[in-house]
This record gives structure tokens, C-alpha cells and sequence, in this order.
């Protein structure tokens, strides 16, 4: 399909509005919402080449709405989720350093339904609070066992979302994938499960696949699910192409931000191969508005056992940027779907907000 750019400043600027705008927002966690519609046609849901549909396993279980409490047989109407990142900044801001809603359960013991952990790694300049303030609870109030990560922080001045004193994810992503190998085996080692599940956004979609690939984690991961993952690297919307751009990025956003431009060192080893390693399933989910991860197509993956999700593909209405996909309920179903393919629900179609989602 043809779509639209939507040019949108994320930084600093966007984070302040974000915040602004979900002030109230938080405070009004049990705000009504318009009804989601709860089905949609394979055809939309399924793209040619490596994207897979799961249209043939899809019940008529109805999506929730912007706020909502989902049941679980093992831990029932515990965590209220909330679809919004105002909410989320705003939540945030006030709860620094803190893990998202319905994580970090040292004692937490997986269930036969959902046997692997959900380890859940943020991306480049955010932390665990902000960028899981949606999915966290959705998973915990789903069954699942689910752990938060902090990782990539370093001392100096850099722009972050509200969340941690130091933005996370702005370090040398091969020193985040040693912190992502040590996070994962405590969970192992507390959970006494064999395998995690990964879901991550933007950089900690990426990352996670150096583990993968370099420091053993091929037999510990089931499923990698990635939000708006650069992949194969950004252009920055251009910014990187321009004289010192990169430069310029990396002396605000870390050094990372070197490491995730579009034909840097660090990805032309992790892509040289191929894109996946055997035993973990992928899937990509994107929005045709993401303008970090530039072009969009970038965050995409080929090989087997693969699944790639653009979201115009499932909802021409669906308006998420790079930071609003964390906090949109269409994406949160796909990722409900990848993790647990038998039990897929077809995502309802709303319209969704840049940075907010809903």
C-alpha cells in the first residue's frame, strides 16, 4: 500500500509534549473508550514474500479497549493496562527508576499455558518504565512470567524519555548484549524455565539478535518479538547522510545511535549471513510512520521462520510513529499473537496517534 510520511520530531521537544499532554491522562486510568472492532479479514492481514498470517487460528475473542483490564486464568484482573504514551511519560516522570507494572516477580513460576518468560528490553534513550508502562501488565494479567530490564546507561548528558536518571541504551550495543546474557540467565535460574521470550523496541529488538547470534543465546530464546527494530540500520530520516549528522546524533543520543546507522561496522557483522539464527521464531512489527527507524522497511528481517507485520497492512487507520508502538492496541495484540500463535485474536482497527498510540 502507498503511505504517507508524517514528518515528527522525537527528542527532547517530543518527550516534554508527551508528558504535557498525559498529565491528566494518567489521572484518569479509568477513562471509557471507543469500542475496537474485533475482526478483520485474512487478506489484510497477511503480506506477500516473509509475512505470515495467522488468520486460520484467529478466535472471535474481543480486543480490548484504550483502557482495560485483561483476565488470565492464572492471575486474573490484577494490573489495569493502559494504551497511551502521555500516560506512560507522565507515569514515568513521577516513578523514576521503577519496573513496569507486573514485572521483575522473582518468584514468579511460568505456567504450562505460557511456559518461557517474557524478558522485555526497551530501546535506545528509554528505560523500562516508560516503554513498558502498557505491555508489562498486559503480559502479567495474560499469565505470563515477565522481567524488565535497565541496560546501556552511561554517565554524561543525553536526551532521554522520562523514566531513569540516565537514558538507557545509549552504551555499545555489544556491551548491552552482555548485560541483556547476564539479565536473561537470573531469569532462568529463578524461574527454573529452559527458555525466555523476548519482546523489545527499537534497539532492544535489534540487540537482542547479537545475543543470539554471538554470545550463546540461540538455545535460551524461543520467540523474538520487535517493535520498530533497526535491524538493518536508520538513516536518521536523512540526518545521518548530511556532514556530521552523525556525529551530531551520537553526541546527543549516545553511542549506539553510531551503531545503529545504516551501514555501520556493527551491523554489517550482525547481518553477515543472514538475518537469523536456527531456533528462535521472529517477528517484525512496523509502522510505515516510523521516523527513526528510516526507511521503514529497514526494521524488517528475511529467513526462515520469520513474520513480518506492517500495521497499514492490518489498519489503514493506524497513525503510530517509532515511540507510539509501544502504546498501541493493535500492536500489543500482534505481540499477544506471537507469543502465543494458537490462541491468536485478530487485532481490531482504531485510529492510533503518533507518540500516544491508544
Amino acid at each position: 500500500m502507498a503511505v504517507r510520511r508524517i514528518p515528527m520530531i522525537v527528542g527532547a521537544a517530543g518527550a516534554a509534549a508527551v508528558v504535557a499532554a498525559g498529565a491528566l491522562a494518567w489521572a484518569g486510568t479509568g477513562a471509557s473508550a471507543p469500542a475496537r472492532l474485533s475482526s478483520a479479514s485474512s487478506a489484510s492481514l497477511a503480506r506477500s514474500g516473509t509475512v505470515a498470517s495467522h488468520a486460520s487460528s484467529f478466535s472471535s475473542r474481543p480486543v480490548g479497549a484504550s483502557v482495560v483490564s485483561r483476565t488470565s486464568a492464572t492471575v486474573g484482573h490484577k494490573y489495569p493496562v493502559v494504551y497511551s504514551g502521555a500516560s506512560a511519560a507522565a507515569y514515568a516522570a513521577a516513578h523514576p527508576g521503577t519496573s513496569p507494572a507486573g514485572s521483575n516477580d522473582w518468584s514468579c513460576k511460568p505456567s504450562a499455558a505460557h511456559p518461557y518468560p517474557v524478558v522485555l528490553v526497551h530501546g535506545t534513550i528509554e528505560n523500562m518504565t516508560y516503554n513498558w508502562y502498557t505491555l508489562s501488565p498486559l503480559l502479567a494479567d495474560e499469565g505470563y512470567c515477565v522481567f524488565a530490564l535497565n541496560y546501556g546507561q552511561e554517565p554524561g548528558i543525553h536526551v532521554g524519555l522520562p523514566g531513569a536518571a540516565e537514558p538507557g541504551g545509549v552504551g555499545p550495543i555489544p556491551a548491552s548484549a552482555r548485560q541483556l546474557k547476564g539479565f536473561i540467565n537470573k531469569v532462568l535460574a529463578a524461574t527454573g524455565a529452559s527458555k525466555v521470550d523476548i519482546v523489545g523496541h527499537s534497539q532492544g529488538g535489534m540487540m537482542p539478535r547479537y545475543y543470539l547470534k554471538f554470545l550463546g543465546g540461540a538455545s535460551k530464546v524461543d520467540k523474538l518479538v520487535a517493535l520498530a527494530p533497526s535491524n538493518h540500520g536508520t538513516t536518521a530520516d536523512g540526518i545521518a547522510q548530511l556532514p556530521g549528522g552523525t556525529q551530531l546524533l551520537t553526541a546527543a543520543l549516545g553511542q549506539s545511535v553510531r551503531q545503529q546507522i545504516a551501514g555501520s561496522a556493527f551491523l554489517r557483522k550482525l547481518n553477515a549471513g543472514g538475518d537469523t539464527v536456527p531456533g528462535p521464531a521472529y517477528t517484525v512489527i512496523e509502522t510505515a510512520y516510523d521516523e527513526v527507524v528510516t526507511p521503514y522497511t529497514s526494521a524488517f528481517l528475511s529467513g526462515p521462520h520469520v513474520t513480518n507485520i506492517l500495521l497499514q497492512d492490518q489498519c489503514a487507520a493506524d497513525g503510530d510513529d517509532h515511540l507510539a508502538i509501544s502504546f498501541d492496541a493493535i500492536a500489543m495484540r500482534d505481540v499477544l499473537n506471537a507469543l502465543d500463535p494458537s490462541h491468536a485474536v485478530a487485532p481490531g482497527c482504531h485510529p492510533t496517534l503518533p507518540l500516544n498510540g491508544g
